[in-house]
């Protein structure tokens, strides 16, 4: 059955697979070398912008990853074909990148002003300096609450391919809108194009509101918008560039 997946795919699956059983045994080591963070964060590199898209956190996230791919990737393939089925991953999983760092961005930038309103350095602190708090002690709590909400951003790794499949989902759920698909909890099949847009909302609100429990739901809408735009900009001339 493995064999009959069509290569990109294929191989897609089997990098996943590789590096997170590589991670497993090698631990954080792999983590904070090839997970994504912020970009602003000095745990930032450049490769993770691509990187961070093999990495998973468990077995139940790479399991869930790797099945939707098989799911939907093969039928996208093969329409698109290779060119465009790459770039269709790749972009995706760049704009959900992008997305949830502009997020982050705004995040870290009112946290910033508050510490700053309070008296903190926080550039000096950003740049390694030993710096005190100041002010009373209801200020310094206040201060200590929010520079632990802005080393968790600069610290937590973005780690998965979560934002390149739902980007994959979305173009199927473009090219492909009367498509029914069996999830659970619903007892009967639902079409994907209505099924999407409730993800979608679903993400966004669980990003904004901060109830994520730790998921990287911005980046889920970053991904499926990049594969919307795409799939509708190819939908109108599906085989010009096969």
């Amino acid at each position: 059955m493995f064999n009959n997946i069509p290569p990109i795919t294929r191989n897609i699956i089997i990098i996943n697979v590789i590096v997170f059983i590589v991670t497993y045994f090698m631990g954080n080591q792999m983590i904070n070398y090839l997970a994504g963070f912020y970009p602003f964060s000095p745990l930032f590199h450049s490769w993770q912008i691509i990187t961070h898209m093999f990495m998973h956190g468990s077995i139940m996230h790479i399991l869930f990853n790797m099945m939707t791919l098989f799911s939907f990737g093969p039928i996208l393939e093969q329409t698109l074909g290779d060119k465009k089925y790459l770039i269709l991953y790749f972009v995706s999983g760049l704009g959900a990148f992008f997305l949830f760092n502009l997020w982050n961005f705004v995040e870290v930038q009112q946290l910033s002003h508050e510490l700053e309103q309070l008296g903190f350095n926080v550039n000096a602190y950003l740049s390694g300096a030993n710096v005190e708090f100041a002010g009373n002690t209801g200020s310094v709590l206040k201060q200590k609450e929010l520079l632990k909400s802005l080393t968790d951003i600069l610290t937590t790794p973005m780690v998965g391919a979560s934002g390149a499949i739902f980007g994959v989902v979305a173009a199927f759920a473009t090219l492909y809108p009367d498509s029914k698909i069996g999830i659970m909890f619903i007892p009967v099949p639902i079409k994907v194009k209505y099924l999407l847009p409730i993800i979608v909302v679903g993400s966004v609100y669980l990003g904004v509101s901060g109830n994520g429990g730790g998921i990287a739901h911005l980046a889920h809408v970053g991904g499926a918008l990049v594969g919307w735009l795409l799939a509708l900009i190819w939908k109108k001339h599906l085989y010009r560039f096969n």
